[in-house]
């Protein structure tokens, strides 16, 4: 039987499935579609992960995006107790990228010269916390040359080339998982397959519908390309039956994500 779901759908489990084997760590989604996935992941194969409210309250249980009733409180996360995880990697956060380069360097600080941007964005926040001191993945709405650049504007999250020039104890927990947008799913080679030793981002899988040509074209810098690239999944109709009734029934991820 084919199940009828939307790109949101097959962003939010690719969020999903960059949680998958995490254990019982916690998870830091960002946005719309990283919080469906999230929640999508807890509710299906990693059950084991801890979710905040988004304050300091570990919730045990999945509740719609939003929504607080019926939300099973199993402990209490303050914000002090926070660095305790982030600095033993025992985090994994999915955060946005305006722009992000070849070797997972992410920028969310300005666009053009840091001296003169053309435009202010949200500042480094956490990134440089998050990347070194555990796993982090991102999610990109808007495939284009203008987010998937050569070189970052400002680094906001550090890369592989950076960590690996920081030294050991950079790279102790540093792993960006995977990298999300509207066109594809990527990740990053290992260090012996790749030139120079250095991570280098790879296509993972092509949503459906969309073509390598039109990757390629709206990539500013060389992907690393394997000889089969295949589809992203879509989700099951238990795990479709999640999104829609359980986990997003106002329909979120589609305002945010049409398509």
């Amino acid at each position: 039987m084919s199940v009828d779901y939307s790109l949101a759908d097959v962003c939010a489990l690719a969020c999903a499935e960059a949680f998958r084997g995490d254990g019982e760590i916690l998870v830091s989604p960002i946005g719309t579609i990283p919080t469906i996935g999230a929640r999508l992941a807890k509710a299906t194969f990693s059950p084991d992960l801890m979710l905040t409210d988004g304050v300091a309250s570990l919730v045990a249980n999945v509740v719609a995006l939003g929504e607080t009733k019926g939300q099973i409180i199993e402990g209490h996360m303050p914000y002090r107790a926070i660095f305790d995880l982030v600095w033993s990697g025992r985090r994994h956060v999915i955060m946005g990228a305006t722009q992000i380069d070849r070797f997972g360097n992410q920028n969310i600080a300005n666009i053009g010269d840091w001296a003169k941007p053309k435009a202010q964005l949200l500042g480094v926040r956490g990134a440089p916390g998050n990347t070194i001191n555990h796993p982090t993945s991102y999610f990109v709405p808007n495939h284009s040359t203008k987010s998937f650049v050569a070189k970052v504007d400002f680094v906001s999250g550090v890369g592989y080339d950076r960590a690996a020039a920081l030294g050991p104890v950079a790279s102790r927990f540093h792993e960006i998982r995977r990298v999300v947008s509207n066109k594809a799913v990527f990740d990053f080679v290992s260090a012996e397959k790749s030139e120079g030793g250095l991570r280098t981002m790879q296509l993972r899988s092509l949503h459906p519908g969309v073509t390598l040509e039109d990757v390629v074209a709206n990539t500013g810098f060389s992907l690393v390309i394997p000889a089969d690239v295949p589809t992203t999944r879509g989700p099951t109709e238990e795990e479709l039956h999640l999104i829609r009734t359980v986990i997003d029934p106002k329909g979120l991820g589609k305002k945010e994500l049409p398509g």
